[in-house]
């Protein structure tokens, strides 16, 4: 009979050194999010959304997903810990840092507050509809979003360091002002191919839009089903049509927030849109690729057809 070897793992505190915790007869493809619940269990005021576990004392936190015996450690691991501090719930982050605040942001522009533009545009309104078309989309997004916040997403970590709310802050903000800015300025001027170009461009936005909220119903009701949310399974299509870019991509929520920006891009013409776009889509085809792979690592029999993001592409 083969002998079955497993790890052990020494915890130290990563300032101290002093060790707090040791665990023994780990399995080899136990991964950090079980190890922290492990370690969890020696100390309850340590949950695990709020630990940082390194290798290194001043080194990069370990994802979740990583497994032990990938980690360039022995069959006895020594892992520091961090306790992260000044959190802020994922909740209060999204819905009054990220998502409220380019909603906010972009209305200033859009009634044109005086010490914007020049004081005679002060509270006045564009000639043309697109610029009105394009608030409401943009609001409605973001309104989209806070919803989906509140009453579809759930999230795995209960909190976020403080450093990454600000850093997506000034991501979302800084774009929603540069966006809002071209848009709603005087000197705007509407798409080169007037109606026809708004409307197709209209079409898009909304279809991505509906496809983009599809996506986040299913994956939720994929996640907290019977089985608990602690459970992984490989999202399939269901009766609902928007899902069924499932046959070919595995983040179509990422394919369809693409989609309606681009829709967005074309109903503005305006170029800052077009580069928010852009370095969103590098965003979330890092993020695509990193969950795809995750998929087809843990699942033997994941379909083969699918892409991260793009179908046959990407």
């Amino acid at each position: 009979i083969k002998n079955y070897v497993f790890f052990e793992v020494e915890i130290l505190d990563a300032k101290t050194k002093e060790q707090l915790c040791f665990l023994d007869k780990v399995e080899p493809n136990a991964t950090m999010g079980e190890i922290k619940c492990l370690f969890h269990k020696c100390y309850p005021q340590w949950y695990p959304s709020r630990q940082a576990l390194k290798l290194d004392p001043k080194g990069k936190a370990l994802k979740d997903d990583e497994i032990l015996q990938n980690l360039p450690v022995g069959t006895t691991a020594t892992i520091y810990f961090k306790d992260i501090h000044s959190l802020l719930g994922w909740l209060y982050y999204v819905f009054l840092a990220e998502y409220a605040g380019p909603l906010f942001i972009y209305l200033l522009f859009y009634f044109r507050l005086p010490y914007i533009y020049h004081h005679k545009y002060a509270f006045t309104s564009s000639p043309y509809p697109v610029v009105t078309l394009a608030c409401v989309c943009h609001s409605f997004h973001y309104l989209k979003r806070l919803i989906e916040t509140i009453f579809v997403h759930r999230f795995s970590h209960g909190t976020m360091p403080l450093r990454s709310i600000m850093r997506n802050c000034i991501y979302y903000w800084g774009f929603a002002a540069w966006l809002a800015y071209y848009i709603n300025h005087p000197l705007y001027t509407p798409p080169s191919y007037g109606n026809k170009q708004v409307n197709y461009a209209l079409a898009l936005f909304l279809f991505c839009e509906a496809g983009n909220f599809s996506i986040h119903v299913a994956l939720k009701n994929l996640r907290f089903g019977e089985t608990g949310p602690k459970s992984q399974k490989v999202p399939y299509p269901t009766k609902n049509p928007f899902t069924w870019l499932f046959f070919f991509v595995s983040c179509p929520n990422y394919t369809y927030e693409v989609g309606a920006w681009l829709g967005f891009t074309i109903m503005t013409q305006c170029i800052p849109v077009a580069l928010f776009t852009l370095v969103g889509f590098i965003q979330m085809t890092i993020w695509a690729k990193g969950k795809h792979e995750t998929y087809t690592r843990e699942f033997k029999d994941y379909p083969e057809l699918r892409m991260p993001i793009i179908p046959f592409l990407l």
